[in-house]
C-alpha cells in the first residue's frame, strides 16, 4: 500500500474545503482506527457530508489531505476508491432495475467474479432481511432502498466504510435493523465513518466520536473521554456545551 500499511484506517491531516468563498470544512483533523465505529457528529451544515465526500474522492479539498489506507485522496484518488464501500445520505441506485440487478452491476465495477457475486448477494440479502430482489429499485420503500444500497456497498467487502447518515428518514424498525447490520460489520479488518445528527445512534453504536459543529471539530474521543473534558454526562449536553465554549472563543 501507499505508506505500507496493512491496517485499515483513515488519516484525515487539516483537511479545508471552500465553496463560493465560505469554508463548508475548516481544518479538520482525525484518524478512524481499525476494528472501530468512528462516529462524525453534528447538526446539517456541519460539515460531515462534505468531508465524507472529499473522504470517497467525490470533491478535491481546497488544502490539506487525507490517506485511506496509506493513499492519499489528492494523489492517489483510483487506489483510495479500490479501498472503500460507500453508503451515501440518499441511496445511489437505478430504479429501472432491481435490487438484485443494482448489487449485481456494483460488484461487477469492482471486479468481482460471478460466482463470487451470487453467494455474497445471497448473504447479504439474508443478513439485511432483502425480500424484494426482483422487484424494480424505483418501487421499493426507502427502508428497503436503503439496505439494497447498503449491500451494493458491502459486495466486494472493502476494509474502509463511509456510511454517510444511513438511517435518514428511515422508520423505527428498519433504523433500528440498519444499526444492528452496521454493528455486526464491525470487526479488525475494517475502519468505518458512521456520519449522524441523532445523539442516541451516536452514544450507541460508534467507538469513538468527532463533534463537529460549522466546519470545525470541537471534540474527539470516547464516551468516557468527552465526559470527562466536557464534564457533562449525555451527549446531547456534551454537544450544547462544546458548542457554547466554541462561540465563546470567537466572542459570539
Amino acid at each position: 500500500m501507499g505508506s505500507g500499511e496493512t491496517t485499515p484506517r483513515i488519516e484525515v491531516r487539516d483537511l479545508r474545503k471552500r465553496f463560493d468563498g465560505a469554508w463548508a470544512v475548516g481544518g479538520v483533523s482525525f484518524e478512524v482506527r481499525a476494528g472501530e465505529i468512528f462516529g462524525l457528529l453534528g447538526p446539517n451544515g456541519a460539515g460531515k457530508t462534505t468531508t465524507l465526500r472529499v473522504l470517497a474522492t467525490l470533491l478535491r479539498p481546497t488544502a490539506g489531505d487525507a490517506l485511506v489506507n496509506g493513499y492519499s485522496v489528492v494523489r492517489e484518488p483510483q487506489k483510495v476508491r479500490a479501498q472503500l464501500g460507500v453508503l451515501p445520505e440518499r441511496a445511489g441506485l437505478y430504479d429501472r432495475l432491481t435490487a438484485a440487478e443494482n448489487v449485481r452491476y456494483f460488484a461487477r465495477l469492482h471486479g468481482l467474479p460471478s460466482g463470487a457475486i451470487e453467494e455474497r448477494l445471497r448473504k447479504l440479502f439474508d443478513a439485511l432481511e432483502i425480500d424484494y430482489g426482483d422487484k424494480r429499485a424505483g418501487r421499493l420503500s426507502k427502508g428497503m432502498r436503503q439496505k439494497v444500497a447498503l449491500a451494493a456497498a458491502l459486495i466486494h467487502e472493502p476494509p474502509v466504510l463511509i456510511l454517510d447518515e444511513p438511517t435518514s428518514g428511515l422508520d423505527v424498525l428498519a433504523a433500528r435493523q440498519v444499526r444492528r447490520f452496521i454493528a455486526r460489520c464491525k470487526g479488525p479488518g475494517r475502519a468505518i465513518v458512521f456520519s449522524t445528527h441523532l445523539m442516541h445512534e451516536a452514544e450507541a453504536l460508534c467507538d469513538r466520536i468527532a463533534v463537529m459543529h460549522q466546519g470545525r471539530i470541537l471534540a474527539v474521543g470516547t464516551m468516557e473521554e468527552l465526559r470527562a473534558a466536557s464534564g457533562a454526562r449525555g451527549l446531547e449536553e456534551i454537544f450544547v456545551r462544546l458548542v457554547e465554549e466554541a462561540q465563546q472563543e470567537v466572542g459570539l
